[in-house]
């Protein structure tokens, strides 16, 4: 089995947009603070917003378009932009003394999320 040649250029762009998603995510959760027990809002809007975008970029996207597009938005910016272990902290740290604001958080965020999703599909198949 040989190595891919292209797999330097790949991991470069997947690494690039990894920057760029996370340094978004890091001024979404400081423009959107949340106190300790409050409903996670950083988070959620990240998640969602990233969702959407997937579900748009995915729709969108083609054999056609260049090889490095795909793993730079979506492996990159969106796996930098969104946080699966945020929102699983966030949820862990509510349960014990704010049950309600977790469950709803928990629901929401995957109710919302999955209809993000189907909603970017649906917007970029127009």
């Amino acid at each position: 089995m040989s190595a891919d040649p292209g797999l330097p250029r790949i991991l470069g762009v997947i690494a690039a947009g990894g920057i760029a998603g996370s340094l978004a995510r890091y001024g979404l959760a400081e423009a959107i603070p949340h106190s300790p027990g409050g409903f996670p809002w950083s988070t959620f809007v990240t998640n969602v917003a990233g969702c959407f975008a997937i579900g748009l970029l995915l729709a969108r996207i083609t054999p056609r378009t260049h090889s490095l597009l795909r793993p730079f938005l979506a492996t990159g910016v969106l796996g930098g932009f969104t946080t699966f272990s945020t929102f699983a902290v966030d949820t862990e740290r509510l349960l014990p003394h704010h049950a309600i604001v977790a469950l709803v958080y928990f629901f929401g965020t995957l109710l919302a999320a999955l209809l993000a999703a189907a909603l970017g599909d649906w917007v970029a198949s127009r």
